[in-house]
Formats: structure tokens, sequence, C-alpha cells
């Protein structure tokens, strides 16, 4: 049998369970409707179980087959950061947790269900736990950093001993993120990314975004300089820093205008309160605006000069950078994270430390002083996406992962039975 070819497993397509405990539209949410729209039809079937009903079932549409299961309340509305030993599974709550693993592996079951793939840490977790109690390979696409400046310390610990229990494969969406799953190094051989390379259990997969032809649609008024931040209003997404670092530049730059967008997640409205409340502070409220949360961010890119990162907490990945050079726009990111295996700095953007204010604004301020060199990092950054981060490359990479997850045809029929 031909091991390298992926209908070689099956005579129909490998029938994939993609489970998320949330619908909201965040960057995992955004990345997994990435996925499941650029897998092969001839070699993967997906479907969408969600734990709680949102946009991103709208955006999945009527072409993937999603399914709504409600997780229990308390479950559901548990802030990651938040998390501790007292409050992973309450006592009051973990029965229904089990009651919910149960049925969900009656669904994979039932529904004769290749493979589990979980797209977020709690469905890691109970995807995960529903997947190997169906005898079915489980697939964990990790996509928040396990470490203690993103998590707290008892569930970094926890994670990273299911890590190595539940998944028969994980598959990280950057280098950074891998490396704290499995910490080590090359001191430490006997554990890590060494092993995981060595048993070839996990895999760094990019996420990947949709390139099309690079737009201008800027305000009719050439004069002015559109920079924007996109992405969950949250503290740790640096939005404060964003605009204390607008304030500078609008000082240098009168005809600079920055543009916030996006909506808090998950009860941060006290922080998004805050950074409202900032540019009144600042004395900048007449060049900044809130667009509040939008679907449509190709065309709000397209509408910008300049993309701005500014998180200050090392970002897993950094979709909405990966979506803005792909838009031929230059970027100036933090330097943290996943980020600096995207943005070549000086290349295709400037990276500038976390929390930085005074760097971001410098950096800002140069691409507006050599608007020439600006355009060339876009060009730049437009050909880096092409060639490394685009969905083709993310679902061709994940299709390779069944591959090797998945059992002969033979024992998937008596897998199912």
């Amino acid at each position: 049998m031909d091991s390298t070819n992926p209908l070689s497993y099956a005579t129909s397509p490998i029938r994939v369970l993609f489970f998320d405990h949330t619908a909201a539209l965040g960057g995992g949410e955004i990345a997994l409707l990435n996925l499941v729209r650029f897998l092969n039809p001839q070699v993967v079937k997906p479907l969408v179980l969600l734990g709680a009903d949102g946009p991103l079932v709208k955006q999945l549409g009527p072409k993937v087959d999603t399914y709504i299961w409600p997780l229990p309340s308390g479950v559901a509305d548990r802030k990651k950061d938040t998390l501790g030993i007292s409050t992973l599974f309450r006592i009051r709550e973990i029965f229904g947790v089990f009651a919910y693993v149960w049925r969900l592996a009656k669904f994979i079951r039932r529904n004769e269900i290749d493979i589990v793939h979980t797209n977020s840490l709690k469905a890691d977790i109970i995807g995960g736990m529903a997947g190997r109690m169906a005898l079915r390979p489980v697939v964990w696409h990790v996509r928040d950093r396990i470490d203690e400046d993103y998590l707290p310390r008892p569930v970094v610990g926890i994670f990273r001993l299911l890590c190595r229990v539940i998944p028969n494969y994980v598959i990280a969406n950057s280098a950074a993120t891998l490396r704290t799953i499995l910490p080590g190094d090359a001191e430490n051989p006997g554990s890590g990314v060494r092993d995981v390379a060595r048993d070839r259990r996990a895999v760094v997969v990019h996420d990947g975004t949709i390139t099309t032809l690079a737009r201008d649609e800027r305000a009719k008024n050439s004069e002015l300089f559109h920079i924007g931040l996109i992405g969950r209003i949250s503290p740790w997404k640096g939005q404060h820093i964003f605009l204390r670092a607008a304030a500078h530049v609008s000082k240098k730059f009168p005809n600079a205008r920055f543009v916030i967008v996006g909506a808090p997640l998950f009860g941060e409205e006290e922080y998004e309160q805050v950074v409202r409340d900032l540019p009144g502070q600042l004395r900048i409220e007449n060049v900044v605006e809130f667009a509040g949360f939008r679907s449509d961010i190709e065309q709000v890119i397209s509408e910008l000069d300049l993309v701005v990162h500014a998180s200050v907490t090392g970002e897993p990945f950094g979709q909405v950078i990966i979506e803005g050079m792909a838009a031929g726009k230059p970027v100036v990111a933090t330097n943290g994270g996943g980020v600096p295996e995207i943005v070549q700095d000086g290349s295709t953007g400037i990276l500038v430390p976390m929390g930085d204010v005074q760097a971001m604004a410098d950096a800002i301020c140069e691409i507006m002083t050599n608007p020439a060199r600006g355009r060339a990092m876009g060009i730049m950054g437009r050909q880096r996406v092409q060639d490394f981060f685009t969905v083709e490359l993310t679902a061709g990479k994940v299709e390779a992962v069944y591959r090797k997850v998945l059992p002969r045809q033979g024992d998937r029929r008596r897998a199912a039975s």
C-alpha cells in the first residue's frame, strides 16, 4: 500500500470531527474556519461540533455539517487566565463534564468519525477524553502558549502532563507554542521538543490566510495616513500601548489617524472602557476611531496604510499579522512568541520590544518618514505570505498529520464496529 497517497488509507474521505468550545470569532476560530474550507474534500470530510452558538456558525454556512452542543455554563464561561486547581473543573460541574464527554463519545462512534481534531484548550481536554473513550485517534491543535506568562501555573503543569497522555498527535501553531507545550533543550535531551521530534508525535503548522489581489481602498484624502490595530480588546493585546504610542506619533505627524478594530470577549468590558477613555486623557480623541467588531477584516485592512500588533505577552502566532502582510501592508509588531516566525525585522516589517511605547512610536514614525520603504516592506511581506502562510499550505500539512495517525482501512472498519 502506498503510504504517501492519502486515498490509499480509505476508499472514502476521512471523517474528521473538529471540536471547539466556543463559536466566537477569535483568532483560533478564524483559523479553524479557514482550515475546514480548504481541506481537500476528496481526502477529508469535516464535521464541526461547537460548545456554544455564535458568529462562527453562520460563517461555516450550510456547506459544513455543524452541530451546537452547549457546554455546562460553568465550564463554558470560565476564562483560561483565571483557571486554577480549584477552578479547573469544580465538583458541581464535573458530573456535567463527564456526561458531556460520554455523549460526545457516542456521537463520535455513531457518526463513524475517524479522527477527533480539537481546536482550543477546553476542547483539547473534553474532546480528547471523548475521542479516547470512542477509541479514535485524537489530534490536539494547540493555539495557546502553555507558559506561566500566559496561563496560571497549575494549568500549565496539568496541560503539559495531559499532552503526553491524551493526544495521538499535537499540532502547534508556531515553534514558540510547541516549545511551551513540551519544554526542553539540548542540555536536557530526555524531555521536550527533542522527544517529540524523535517519535514524530508533534509538528508545527503555521496558520494560513487567503491571498487575493492586494487592494488599496484608503480614504480619498491621500494626505491622511491610517494606522490600525485589529483584534480582541484585551489587556494582553496592548491597545493601551498602541494609543500611548499614537500620542507620540501624532505630535510629529498630525496627518496620522489611528483605528482600533475589535471588541472585548470573555468579560473584558472593564478594560475596554479604560481604552476608550485613554484618547481623551492623551488629548488625541480627534485622531482616534473605535470601529468595534468587524467581520470584513480584508476590507478593513485594505483601508489602512500600516498594520500594528501591540501584544504585551508573547503571541502564540498572530493571524492578523499575516492578513496584513497578505494585503501588502507594512507591519509594526511586538517581538515575542510566534511573531518573529512571521515578520522578518527590517524586511517585511519592524519588530519592537513588548510593552515599549517609545519603540513602537519610533517604528511607526520610521515608516511614515520613508513611505517608499513602507511600500517595499508591504511587497516583501505579501511574497512571504504567499511562500509560507497560505491556507492551502496549512491544509496540506494538516492532511499529512491525518495520514500519520490514521489506521489503515481495515483497522478503521474494526474500530468503527
